[in-house]
């Protein structure tokens, strides 16, 4: 019992963490983006720890995995100037 609270724990302060990196982010948009979907997968392994599967897999599917790379889509089209 003691092994699984200590890693919430441990998962909560990497979560804090890298949404702190991905909120303040003022090298580049690349690294928020990438620390924003590494909090999304952290959050999913919480999820796995809570028993609740089904939540993380559409957290690690959705969470992390589509919506990082919809981010990284749309900043390339527009540093590029596209308009469509």
């Amino acid at each position: 019992m003691n092994l699984n609270i200590g890693m919430a724990l441990l998962l909560a302060i990497g979560m804090i963490g890298t949404a702190i990196m991905a909120t303040r982010g003022k090298r580049s948009l690349g690294i928020s983006i990438l620390a924003a979907g590494l909090a999304s997968l952290l959050a999913s392994v919480m999820f796995l720890l809570l028993g609740a599967p089904d939540v993380a897999m559409t957290e690690a599917a959705i969470g992390s995995g589509l919506t990082t790379f919809l981010f990284f889509f749309v900043l390339g089209r527009v540093r590029r100037g596209e308009n469509d």
